[in-house]
């Protein structure tokens, strides 16, 4: 468990899966953290839950707010920033699956919801906590991707249109705030069950596809991923272990993190884990243009 203690985060969707456990592992690190979500009523019994292993020194707060509202935002920084003098790293996990089905066929309102929230939400919350980053000199954003993000989910285009950007944002942010020790990368924490993985099995094959939903199957039956993993690389990033590490998509289940301190050279040098095309010669043969 890397050490967190001293350290205060804001974590984006809270109150249930991945950012509660990301919330928990934060705590048992050491960490005091404002959890935040929309569901207020789950947004509170997450809070008890997770208050009820802090230690000396470590505080657990909850504020209610859409991410996608730019006026929330700002008084959920606020909020958290009037009781902690520092806020060291901000968690972005909140985000939906959105519509299922066709593209030119689901509610055109709810995919751009879609967008709104798990887009629009990430990049809203690193505007509000970066000033405060840069006056402070340091700072740690972990966005949480998803299988979007490097693959394409047809009849999820919503969702898979935003956790590509949301990970291409990262990435350009990083490279914003490179010289400011300020460190923005991106987790995919790899097939959760959660209450997304319910939507897609309740929307059923004739929406998300037969593939698709017999994958989803099967992930249930076989427990899915680990939320401790993606949970474990979440306090990885926000942890001083990961300074200087910036820019990168990092999985938690098939990506050696815990090595990365050591291949520092690399990381500053080469493109790997990060967003990139693939051309011809990637795949060993000899026609095609240029990178």
């Amino acid at each position: 468990m890397y050490d967190l203690k001293g350290r205060t985060a804001l974590i984006t969707g809270a109150n249930q899966g991945l950012g509660l456990a990301i919330a928990h592992s934060y705590v048992k690190a050491g960490a005091s953290v404002m959890l935040c979500a929309r569901n207020a009523e789950k947004l509170m019994q997450a809070r008890e839950e997770v208050a009820s292993h802090t230690g000396a020194g470590q505080t657990v707060l909850a504020h209610a707010t859409d991410v996608s509202v730019p006026v929330e935002v700002e008084k959920l920084v606020a909020k958290t920033l009037s009781v902690f003098p520092h806020l060291h790293i901000l968690v972005n996990n909140a985000g939906i699956y959105g519509p299922k089905g066709c593209v030119e066929d689901i509610d055109w309102a709810d995919w751009t919801r879609t967008i709104e929230i798990n887009l629009f939400g990430s990049v809203l919350m690193a505007r509000a906590v970066l000033p405060h980053f840069k006056r402070n000199g340091y700072g740690k954003i972990v966005q949480v991707s998803g299988g979007g993000a490097t693959s394409p989910l047809p009849r999820i285009s919503a969702y898979a249109a935003s956790k590509a950007g949301v990970v291409r944002f990262a990435e350009t942010l990083a490279e914003e705030v490179r010289d400011l020790h300020i460190d923005v990368n991106a987790i995919a924490p790899g097939p959760l069950n959660t209450r997304l993985l319910a939507e897609i099995i309740q929307a059923g094959p004739q929406k998300v596809g037969k593939d698709f939903y017999d994958r989803s199957i099967n992930q249930r039956e076989s427990g899915g991923a680990p939320l401790e993993k993606g949970a474990e690389l979440a306090v990885f990033l926000g942890s001083s272990a990961s300074d200087g590490i910036t820019g990168r998509l990092i999985s938690a289940l098939w990506d050696p993190w815990e090595e990365l301190p050591s291949h520092m050279d690399e990381l500053r040098t080469l493109d790997i884990f990060t967003l990139r095309r693939i051309v011809p010669k990637d795949r060993g043969l000899q026609w095609g243009g240029k990178e």
